[in-house]
């Protein structure tokens, strides 16, 4: 299919043009970390950052996340979530 924004420079505020469904692993980074995270399925998700630091959120189905984390965590992770990049 053509695409006539191929060649356009993509950074963070342009459109996510990849996604998927995020394994959470306690030891295990994100494959590609993602611009954005699409909450497909509502619950609790642990997020981790550069730093380690780990934080919950109680997420509703719908949101979409403007965090990039490193990885998110099995443990208290109960969402499910799409990674978009």
């Amino acid at each position: 299919m053509p695409d006539p924004f191929d060649t356009d420079y993509v950074n963070l505020t342009s459109p996510a043009v990849a996604h998927y469904l995020i394994a959470p692993s306690d030891v295990a980074d994100l494959p590609v970390r993602p611009r954005a995270i699409f909450v497909n399925a509502g619950g609790i998700a642990v997020l981790q950052d550069n730093d380690g630091e780990a934080v919950s959120y109680d997420l509703a189905a719908g949101t979409v996340l403007s965090l990039r984390p490193t990885r998110v965590l099995a443990t208290g992770t109960t969402a499910q979530l799409v990674a978009w990049y």
